[in-house]
């Protein structure tokens, strides 16, 4: 077996690759592991104005920021789409929990984040 290790878009990870048999059948490799973890952008300014609400919106998985679909102070019901988050190719809408407000929206479009990354946060 030989050990690598191997960085994809910032992100570093190790892999174990097992030499092939003889047979000429093909040996199955490890799964990729994350090692580390790119860091996430600072919060846009719109977040460091201190309107920060209770209800926080966070994100299920890890990927970029693809979309802000509403704006601080804009009203939004139980299961609105607030970021669309695009993780293996497909685009994740991130929802609001619960009826309210958006007291403060805490990425940026392009924004690496991972999952349970604070995205958005309701009044």
């Amino acid at each position: 077996m030989k050990n690598y290790t191997i960085t994809v878009n910032g992100s570093v990870y190790d892999v174990v690759v097992e030499e092939g048999q003889t047979s000429g059948a093909p040996a199955a490799a490890a799964p990729a592991a994350p090692r580390a973890v790119p860091k996430a952008a600072p919060a846009p300014a719109a977040a460091a104005s201190g309107a920060a609400g209770s209800v926080k919106i966070e994100a299920g998985a890890a990927g970029k920021v693809f979309k802000i679909e509403a704006n601080v102070g804009q009203a939004v019901k139980k299961g609105d789409a607030v970021v669309i988050v695009e993780a293996m190719k497909m685009e994740i809408p991130v929802v609001a929990p619960q009826d309210g407000t958006v007291a403060s929206i805490n990425v940026a479009v392009g924004d690496a984040v991972e999952a349970g990354a604070l995205l958005a946060t309701l009044n």
